[in-house]
């Protein structure tokens, strides 16, 4: 049990436990030499490979920019890279399903964000910071019986 201390002489000498250090984030690689994590938005899943390279990015087996064709897509995919100064460091396959386009390209950053915190943990405190390590929790409201929509309720009429 805890001693018993009745003075601020006693708090002095008495023997303070040392405070636990924080986790320390390691390198997380498989047997290929490739960082994998998971990244998720609305209804999206992706599946991220990051591996150093001349920075080719690879999604569901096409090229990015023939895959995501909006500009708005492509710096939404690229944000992580551009953060931590590593565009044209890294290739990346990327495997995406479900959802729509918008929410595949949240998915890609969030997982390219993790696999780039395992691949160099010393810039997950830059990645946290911008919140690219975060998950979006939003996802959409299921519909409800006597209802039209989520909220929406059906036409009203008097007759």
């Amino acid at each position: 049990m805890a001693e018993t201390l009745s003075s601020l002489q006693d708090l002095a000498t008495s023997t303070v436990a040392p405070q636990p250090e924080p986790p320390r984030h390691v390198q997380k690689l498989d047997k290929y030499g490739r960082a994998y994590a998971t990244g998720k938005r609305k209804d999206a899943v992706a599946r991220v490979w990051l591996k150093p390279g001349p920075g080719t990015i690879t999604v569901n087996e096409r090229p990015m920019d023939a895959y995501f064709a909006r500009p708005v897509l492509r710096m939404i995919l690229q944000q992580p890279l551009v953060v931590a100064n590593r565009v044209g460091q890294y290739d990346l396959t990327i495997a995406v399903a479900g959802g729509g386009l918008s929410g595949q390209a949240g998915a890609v950053r969030h997982g390219l964000a993790k696999a780039l915190t395992y691949y160099e943990p010393d810039l997950r405190p830059m990645l946290k910071q911008e919140g690219f390590l975060t998950r979006d929790s939003r996802v959409v409201e299921r519909k409800k019986y006597g209802k039209r929509k989520a909220r929406r309720s059906f036409q009203f009429s008097k007759r």
